[in-house]
């Protein structure tokens, strides 16, 4: 009876608005100078009707060229709602299943437990209950390394888990990785070309692309920009090296994509149309699959947020495949976030509402996008208006603030202390099961430390104290870290163990899952 009449309320039409907030342009554009965001690019989709399709600002600083339609940002975790799409067609098809095991279509796949290996499925691989930790093997293509996409999949094998198979919710990116692997052994196609043609064309997203070689050879794409003071957050917006920022191409079925308002507003369609085209009885996939999508699998952890953020605060939120599904107000959302290395995006859906949009940023600003999120929420839901991005503002600033004074009380209280062994008797190669092998080298009274398979991870070791030294990388966008070794009974150094040097750096720089022993130097 109780169900009858939740389902009776959802048909109830919602008091909503049917148009984007009075003024919005001129907000958006208040809000990007405020935080100083170069440009943005801004989708919204009502009622199957692309209702905002626009750029906003320049392309990078210092720049006259505009930001339109079509100007392409990187929209990061935000692709890894088209992989789920991508395995939703080959279901379709009847090529796999959701529930099939990942070895059937995948037979050279392990996991570091037999077990998992045997029983992980494809609807595992999508939905963060693994047992491997927060962002575990993101420094295999975070920042961008050497290994091919089947390469890295094979280096899954050695990543310890954190919790037991299924008993947690923890993000991560590499079985997305994975999930891309499974689609080009299915389907023939490579990840990239599959998407492009099973995806894209259909939908008429004619100017997204799947990998950054192809978005750095755009024309009409947005450069990235971001802080970088005493740590990642602080000091002037800069622009950035686009080469430093760039992903790897193993990386692409996890955060890849890059695209504009006009082809982001045709992902809105077909994601609202529960699979069907836009103007079009035909459709991309089932509406059986829609549902499959957007039901939430494992539950996440919501952590309350402090001061006027707390009103945030879920009753339910749950990892769907490719999406988080949780509730606003008592209203059901859809959304997924997704940053790289300069830019951030958000997309969010109102399935009830039939409302969508997407929102991209070509600046590590961590307030606008949650910031205008809540406001289009407020919006079409007919709440109380409130200065979300002013809360989420403060929030930021203060955590910034926070880190700041750690990082400060560290140094000041860090032990002046001499190192155990001489400089030389650290130098020599190790290696980390997963990760792959390092070397420290010692040169004219100076060590320097190069993960050799990630170009521009090779830089100068500074004594911190005793056998603890920071690693400061040519690459600014490559978080600092502590590099500690642990000597034997012998006095020789035994294991390397690291962790980054900021307390807010994000956690794609899994330095703490990093265990480097020595090994013999190659003849």
């Amino acid at each position: 009876m109780r169900q009858i009449a939740v389902a009776a309320l959802l048909l109830i039409p919602a008091l909503a608005a049917a148009a984007p907030p009075r003024g919005f342009d001129a907000r958006i554009e208040a809000l990007m100078r405020e935080m100083e965001v170069p440009g943005a690019t801004v989708a919204i989709v009502e009622k199957g009707k692309v209702t905002l399709a626009r750029g906003y600002g320049v392309r990078g600083l210092g720049s006259k060229d505009k930001v339109g339609a079509d100007t392409l940002f990187q929209i990061g975790s935000t692709s890894k709602a088209f992989t789920a799409a991508a395995l939703a067609l080959l279901v379709e098809e009847g090529k796999i299943g959701w529930d099939d095991r990942v070895i059937d279509h995948l037979p050279g796949f392990r996991m570091y437990d037999p077990w998992v290996t045997r029983e992980i499925t494809v609807r595992d691989l999508l939905v963060h209950r693994s047992g491997l930790g927060l962002g575990q093997g993101d420094l295999l293509f975070v920042p961008a390394t050497r290994l091919t996409r089947a390469e890295t999949v094979h280096r899954v094998r050695h990543l310890k888990p954190a919790t037991s198979f299924r008993s947690a919710y923890a993000y991560d990116n590499i079985l997305y990785i994975v999930a891309g692997e499974l689609i080009d052994a299915v389907s023939g196609q490579r990840w990239e070309d599959f998407v492009r043609d099973r995806i894209f064309a259909p939908l008429g997203m004619r100017a997204s692309v799947t990998n950054d070689p192809d978005r750095l050879s755009s024309t009409d794409r947005a450069f990235p920009h971001g802080r970088i003071g005493e740590i990642r957050g602080t000091g002037p917006m800069q622009a950035f090296d686009e080469r430093m920022a760039a992903l790897g191409e193993n990386a692409a079925p996890a955060g890849a994509i890059a695209s504009g308002a006009n082809d982001l507003a045709k992902w809105l369609q077909v994601q609202l149309a529960r699979g069907r085209l836009p103007g079009s009885e035909a459709r991309l996939y089932s509406e059986a699959n829609a549902r499959e999508m957007w039901q939430p699998v494992v539950p996440m952890p919501a952590t309350p947020l402090p001061g006027a953020l707390g009103e945030l605060m879920p009753k339910f939120r749950g990892y769907a495949l490719g999406w988080v599904a949780q509730d606003y107000r008592g209203h059901r959302v859809l959304q997924h976030g997704g940053g790289t290395l300069g830019f951030l995006t958000i997309v969010a859906l109102l399935p009830e509402q039939d409302v969508g949009y997407a929102i991209s940023i070509n600046a590590e600003a961590l307030a606008f996008n949650p910031g205008l999120h809540y406001e289009l929420l407020d919006h079409y839901l007919g709440l109380p208006k409130k200065d979300w991005p002013k809360a989420f503002s403060e929030f930021f600033a203060e955590r910034s603030a926070k880190a700041l004074e750690a990082v400060r009380q560290s140094a000041s209280e860090r032990p002046q202390a001499p190192p155990s062994l001489p400089l030389p008797a650290y130098a020599g190669r190790y290696a980390d099961p997963w990760y792959g092998p390092i070397e420290i080298r010692e040169d004219a009274g100076a060590l320097t430390i190069d993960f050799l398979q990630t170009p521009g991870m090779a830089g100068p070791l500074e004594h911190w104290a005793w056998d603890t030294f920071v690693a400061r990388w040519p690459n600014p966008l490559t978080e600092p870290a502590f590099v500690t070794f642990a000597l034997d009974a012998s006095g020789k150094p035994a294991r390397i163990s690291m962790k980054a040097f900021s307390p807010v750096a994000d956690f794609s720089f899994d330095y703490r899952d990093l265990d480097f022993t020595p090994v013999a130097s190659p003849p």
